[in-house]
């Protein structure tokens, strides 16, 4: 199968009713959004965020649930 990128700006009217028609034929079309600006800085790997509830989990419980 051959692809292509493709580029829509969906701020318009045009964009978005060209969008939801894409849409109705996701066996046929992949669609990827961007991430928002602001979470670039704020995303976690899942060993980071293991790690911190494990730490908040331990404080509240007075023992180290990672041994349990």
């Amino acid at each position: 199968m051959e692809t292509i990128k493709v580029e829509i700006n969906v701020t318009t009217s045009a964009g978005r009713k060209l969008m939801r028609e894409i849409e109705k034929y996701p066996q046929l079309a992949k669609i990827e959004y961007p991430l928002p600006l602001g979470i670039m800085d704020t995303t976690y790997t899942v060993d980071e965020s293991y790690d911190e509830c494990c730490e908040i989990l331990s404080e509240h419980f007075k023992c180290d649930v990672r041994k349990l």
